[in-house]
């Protein structure tokens, strides 16, 4: 895709703006974006997906201040290859695979932050994916009735309750 300000170069830079409800695309080279004031405020020299994670990653909420986040952040390191959380959250990425150990505490709350969860499910096909879909539906059900008996919804639970009896009789057992 060429951009829509000069024409010449790949358009890199992909841009939705909402203003009063009215979506407006934009697809620009970084040249025009830079002449037109377009890069992502607080980045410097342009879009980097290393400042956006840096971004996600500087946030601590028990933090007290900068100082305290930056205090907090050079005492943990991974004894492996020395790599501090500071450098990891500049750079982007890890110095070695054991960083994952060492890092695991903070990488969960920055994971939950950017995928809304921890724990990655996939995608099913529709067509293919019959059985797994309905293990994942009696998953589901089992855990809105844990919620409804927590809330002493017993109504509501006993229904949920025979739901999932009639979903195990219909999924074969493994």
């Amino acid at each position: 895709m060429q951009c829509q300000e000069c024409g010449k170069r790949p358009a890199t830079l992909h841009f939705t703006k909402i203003i009063n409800g009215e979506k407006t695309e934009f697809h620009i080279c970084e040249a025009c974006a830079r002449e037109k004031g377009e890069m992502i405020p607080g980045t410097t020299g342009g879009f980097s997906i290393h400042n956006l994670l840096s971004g996600l990653m500087d946030f601590h909420p028990g933090a007290q201040g900068q100082s305290a986040s930056i205090k907090q952040q050079e005492k943990v390191r991974c004894e492996e290859c020395g790599l501090t959380y500071s450098q990891f959250s500049k750079i982007g990425r890890f110095g070695c695979s054991s960083c994952y150990k060492y890092f695991n505490d903070k990488l969960d709350p920055l994971f939950k932050r950017v995928h809304g969860n921890t724990v990655h499910v996939g995608k099913v096909p529709k067509r293919a994916g019959g059985h797994i879909q309905a293990k994942r539906k009696l998953d589901d059900l089992r855990r809105e009735l844990q919620q409804r008996i927590l809330h002493e919804e017993f109504e509501e639970a006993a229904a949920l309750r025979d739901q999932i009896r009639e979903l195990e009789k219909n999924i074969p057992a493994e």
